[in-house]
């Protein structure tokens, strides 16, 4: 699963529009204040209610690009809408998230800020 995560990790630097993203210091701050374990419990939290049901009325504009490191997170990983998700991902639109596909979205968000803790 890593190998996975590190995989499209790597070409998600690539793109022109997903390495402009970066934590700033403030989101680093908060971070480090709230503990990476909580983080993961509020990507839990956005992943289930903003991209895990089948049908999303506003897919594509559910994600806000500021306001939460795993927001920053979600636009660099195209975690942020069930169109990056399908595209990036390969994780179909149209049915519900199972599981195992939001503990892979959460596990790719944590891996990248991580590395941005890191750099």
């Amino acid at each position: 699963m890593q190998d996975r995560i590190d995989k499209i990790l790597d070409s998600l630097v690539k793109s022109n529009f997903r390495s402009k993203f970066h934590l700033q210091e403030k989101d680093k701050d908060y971070i480090n204040n709230k503990t990476l374990s909580t983080i993961r419990e509020h990507a839990y939290t956005f992943i289930t209610k903003r991209l895990a049901p089948s049908v999303i009325l506003n897919d594509g504009k559910q994600t806000p690009m500021k306001g939460h490191p795993v927001f920053i997170a979600q636009h660099a990983t195209a975690t942020c809408c069930r169109g990056c998700l399908e595209k990036w991902h390969k994780i179909p639109a149209g049915v519900e998230l199972s599981k195992e596909q939001i503990d892979y979205i959460v596990d790719v968000i944590i891996a990248w800020i991580t590395r941005q803790l890191n750099s």
